[in-house]
């Protein structure tokens, strides 16, 4: 992405992307022929991550031998250790999910310290900023909220995976959290609706295209 918020295109690519790759994990989780990809598919995203660390860290860094000593490590970690990755691969589901939701519930809660902007007030200030003091006190509150909302959906993840079958598990993970989501995203919209009746309510598409030129 080179700067600028992002397409309509771009934008719903990424929800196209995380149901296709949702199916594919749910599938390694329920199907016996789809176990052997249960390793590789719960490690992309990690790799993934992993590799923008190591390209931050050589090419852009400046650093080539601590990014090869990270690539040696990574290579010889997965080499020795994928007869136990393969066996458990349900647990590294299982630390995917709590931390994609457990990074958004500390960057929530982190933005309601003191002296810190709440991340709503921050994304709303960039929509239709200035605020007004009904609407500081309200993203405030919101990002309370949200913090909350993703605090208790890791823990049910944790319970629900310890307490109830894989399959079971796999189909909460992937194909409920998103919508339960979406419908966080809406309870809280009709609630500012209610609360700040005179204010000028931005839209899902506005509240996407400002987050992710951020995050860009």
């Amino acid at each position: 992405m080179s700067g600028g918020a992002p397409t309509k295109l771009q934008v719903a690519a990424v929800p196209v992307g995380l149901i296709a790759y949702a199916s594919l994990c749910h599938y390694s989780n329920s199907s016996e022929r789809g176990h052997g990809w249960g390793a590789p598919l719960a490690l992309a995203p990690f790799l993934g991550a992993g590799l923008g660390v190591i390209w931050r860290t050589g090419p852009r860094g400046g650093r080539p031998a601590l990014a090869a000593a990270l690539i040696a490590a990574t290579a010889l970690g997965i080499y020795f250790g994928w007869d136990a990755l393969e066996r458990n691969f349900g647990w590294i589901y299982l630390l995917q999910e709590c931390g994609f939701y457990g990074l958004l519930a500390l960057s929530f809660g982190r933005s309601l310290r003191r002296g810190a902007t709440p991340l709503c007030t921050s994304l709303a200030d960039r929509v239709h900023g200035p605020l007004s003091a009904a609407e500081l006190r309200y993203t405030r509150v919101a990002t309370t909220a949200w913090f909350v909302f993703f605090t208790v959906l890791v823990f049910l993840e944790i319970v629900l995976f310890c307490s109830i079958p894989l399959t079971a598990w796999s189909f909460f993970s992937y194909f409920c959290t998103l919508p339960l989501v979406l419908l966080m995203f809406i309870a809280e919209y009709a609630v500012r609706r209610r609360v700040l009746p005179q204010t000028r309510v931005a839209g899902l598409w506005a509240t996407m295209r400002i987050y992710f030129a951020r995050s860009a």
